[in-house]
């Protein structure tokens, strides 16, 4: 019988290149939780998890596709039905493509990783916004690529700040990552402002990486597709079911590669990537088709709800001494400030709340925001009623924590 060794299996380096503060949190969470306390969970997204009903004709199209016997495997690139209502869809909102250029994905998120391994070689810099959502940086740290992060103004209701991002363009940069509407801010771009990045990435070479997951969720309404400012600009869009049609667990996305031929070479890398990984998940292609072409009288209700929370959410947080909250315009988030005392952070501040509220937030810095500036992201899911008790927990909480220092 060999000799056992006690050495542990290495594991690659590139693993401690990567971090998602989002699920991170939530081991702190556990041992909370361990110990007899209940959390109040406000760091994670999910619109099922606070008792929002995905739309009953979604559930019976994906039903149906897996009694139909749709169970085994589809085409890399998805449906061919399923991709003709997203074409089609885009076309109807001023971005005309045909379906060759969609692609059905395992949600937003896979579709991101596909282009960004499509378009960035390792060394290579990729522009995302400061606060940005953490996955584009986990993915960069995958390939060795490095994130330029332009900021993105709390006085100008989380505007970009384009001369900053201008600053960071050189001859190494090929993507602009754009998410609006954003998370983790709850920040809507005016449309100069998004000209501004159209013609930005169009001087310097750029794709944009549009990641238009909440577009629906704009509280006064749905929000134009950038693309739909210049159809040959060369954009790359993302969207998924799992938020403005309440399906997150679904994993079912899409993602559009612009007209413009700039872009064929992209696309080709992209569909050779998808065959590596087989399919999305085949009955929710049924289930795109179901959500782009059937009812959408959910959106409205769901877009109100958002609304009366975010002004409860905004009202509340900046009566609390020492915070500051910018309203939201779209989605179901905001990163409020908290003046924090010196030697501080912003993790030292959410840990704190946690254990002793049971409140999880996720500290800025997850964002790609400095540690000192005392930013945490608050989703604001719960009921009017719920949040009302959480954010004077909050301010109890907030009002010792600054007079302690």
């Amino acid at each position: 019988m060999p000799t056992r060794n006690s050495r542990p299996v290495p594991v690659a380096g590139r693993v401690n290149r990567f971090s998602y503060a989002i699920r991170n949190i939530v081991a702190e969470a556990k041992a909370v939780e361990a110990q007899g306390r209940r959390v109040r969970y406000l760091n994670i997204g999910d619109p099922v998890a606070f008792g929002f009903r995905t739309p009953d004709h979604l559930v019976e199209a994906a039903t149906r596709a897996m009694r139909d016997g749709h169970n085994g495997y589809v085409p890399s690139v998805g449906v061919e039905s399923a991709r003709i209502a997203v074409a089609s869809d885009y076309a109807a909102r001023g971005v005309p493509v045909s379906p060759d250029r969609v692609l059905i994905t395992t949600g937003t998120s896979e579709g991101i990783e596909l282009a960004l391994n499509a378009l960035v070689d390792e060394g290579d810099d990729v522009l995302v916004p400061s606060p940005t959502y953490p996955l584009y940086t986990a993915i960069l740290a995958k390939i060795g690529a490095q994130p330029r992060y332009y900021r993105t103004d709390p006085d100008r209701d989380w505007l970009p700040d384009l001369d900053h991002l201008r600053s960071l363009i050189s001859t190494r940069t090929r993507v602009l990552v754009v998410i609006d509407p954003n998370n983790p801010t709850g920040a809507v771009y005016p449309t100069a402002v998004r000209r501004a990045l159209l013609e930005l990435a169009e001087q310097h070479d750029l794709t944009i990486l549009a990641d238009e997951v909440y577009g629906d969720l704009g509280f006064t309404g749905p929000l134009p597709l950038l693309g739909s400012l210049d159809p040959d600009a060369p954009v790359i869009s993302f969207s998924s079911v799992s938020k403005a049609y309440l399906a997150p667990g679904w994993r079912a996305g899409w993602m559009v590669v612009g007209s413009t031929p700039r872009l064929d070479d992209a696309l080709a890398a992209v569909k050779k990537l998808a065959d590596g990984r087989l399919c999305s998940p085949g009955p929710m292609n049924y289930a795109v088709e179901a959500a782009l072409t059937g009812d959408r009288s959910h959106q409205a209700a769901f877009r109100e709800a958002l609304a009366e929370r975010g002004r409860v959410t905004t009202e509340m947080l900046n009566a609390i001494p020492g915070m500051r909250c910018v309203a939201p315009k779209a989605a179901f988030y905001v990163l409020p400030s908290v003046s924090l005392p010196p030697g501080r952070t912003d993790e030292h501040y959410v840990l704190s709340l946690l254990r002793e509220t049971g409140i999880l937030c996720v500290n800025g810095s997850g964002f790609g925001v400095p540690a000192t500036g005392g930013y945490f992201r608050i989703v604001f899911l719960a009921n009017p009623q719920e949040l009302a008790s959480i954010y004077a927990d909050i301010g109890a909480f907030t009002r010792d924590y600054l007079a302690r220092g």
